[in-house]
């Protein structure tokens, strides 16, 4: 999956409103917007981010809903697919994770200023490199 436009650093700094997204950043976005777009898969990611320690068992996140086993895998299928969740198997259980960086990249697209979003992939000197070249 692309994290990044064309041009760079701007990708990961640059808001909606200052440049047209490129076709495959829309496309990595949007996937990622869609997964969210379940109230579901919204919640489960909201209860593996607020978990100790940011990373939550499938033992704990299947309590939450009244939904089979099968559809819970469905929906974290779909969310690491989308390149929001990590997960890592101990034993016999599977750990998930939230990807600090994806959710920084739906931020950062979505902010209507230019800088950079804690947890992104840029730093500092990129958003100064992204504002220089806005202008």
């Amino acid at each position: 999956m692309s994290n990044q436009s064309s041009s760079g650093v701007e990708a990961c700094c640059s808001p909606l409103t200052r440049e047209p997204l490129t076709s495959d950043w829309a496309c990595d976005l949007a996937r990622m917007f869609k997964a969210l777009g379940d109230p579901v898969r919204l919640r489960m990611l909201s209860l593996i981010a607020s978990h100790e320690n940011g990373e939550s068992c499938v033992c704990d996140i299947s309590p939450a809903f009244e939904l089979s086993q099968p559809t819970i895998s469905h929906h974290l299928k779909v969310l690491r697919e989308a390149g929001l969740l990590d997960c890592e198997r101990r034993g016999t259980w599977v750990y998930y994770r939230v990807i600090p960086s994806a959710l920084a990249q739906l931020s950062a697209v979505l902010s209507s200023e230019v800088g950079v979003v804690e947890g992104s992939t840029c730093t500092p000197a990129d958003a100064v490199v992204a504002v220089e070249v806005a202008r």
